[in-house]
């Protein structure tokens, strides 16, 4: 850009970026009509905004910049990552409805847990911190805690590092290994540094062997700790700031 050179983001972007709603219901919002920028209505999403200088309101009413939240949650199983579920079942949100009417704004899960998972889950009004965050080029690690069916031997966990084909690709763990092991089962512990779409379970299930659960304890150093299933809170300074360290050694 050059000097003086004022930068423009798009109309549905300037929304998310406030911290007002995500960018795709800014855009439904915006194509619907309920969104001026400097008193007329723009329907286009991609309209460009000045965020210092253009007005922007929803429903007549002006939006203002939202403080930054970063809260960690402990997913229950059984509930589902989204604001609304097209088949009714419970949703991350329903965790978060009572304390959210009284002071939280908006906010967006940094990436996914599927509904049968549990665990560390990153939510966040501030749309480009979590979208570095779970940008797979990041590279930031995930760790799970995940209870198969057998107890894995070593050559088990080893074709988990080397890779599994699953519908036309080789899907890879960072690191594993076996945390305990019963009778009939085990426990493992699974890093990934890039993860796709339920990507454990297509690994272990390719092997023949199933899934009994699966909880992340883990993103990057942040940890799961202590955190009582179904709670959430805010991150603490020294929380957001070590997680902001590590998102800047890989961007260098």
């Amino acid at each position: 850009m050059k000097p003086g050179q004022i930068r423009r983001i798009g109309l549905a972007r300037a929304l998310s970026k406030a911290g007002y709603c995500s960018r795709s219901r800014a855009a439904e919002l915006i194509r619907g009509g309920r969104v001026s920028l400097n008193g007329k209505i723009r329907r286009n999403p991609e309209t460009p905004v000045s965020g210092d200088r253009d007005r922007i309101a929803v429903d007549g009413k002006a939006i203002e910049a939202q403080s930054r939240i970063y809260v960690m949650m402990n997913k229950p199983r059984g509930v589902v990552t989204t604001a609304a579920d097209e088949k009714g079942r419970d949703t991350v949100y329903a965790l978060l409805n009572e304390e959210k009417e009284k002071s939280l704004p908006w906010l967006a899960p940094v990436g996914r847990l599927d509904r049968a998972s549990e665990g560390l889950l990153l939510l966040t009004n501030d749309s480009e911190w979590g979208a570095r965050i779970a940008e797979p080029k990041t590279h930031l690690d995930k760790t799970y805690h995940v209870q198969v069916g057998t107890v894995a031997d070593d050559e088990f966990v080893q074709t988990l590092i080397r890779g599994v084909k699953t519908q036309g690709e080789v899907l890879r763990a960072k690191h594993a290994r076996r945390l305990r092991a019963g009778q009939k089962n085990c426990w493992l512990e699974i890093i990934l540094a890039e993860g796709k779409n339920r990507q454990i379970r297509r690994m272990i299930e390719a092997m023949g062997v199933e899934v009994l659960r699966l909880i992340r304890v883990a993103v990057g150093p942040l940890r799961l700790g202590n955190l009582p299933k179904g709670a959430h809170r805010a991150l603490t300074a020294d929380e957001k700031r070590m997680l902001d360290r590590f998102l800047q050694t890989f961007a260098e």
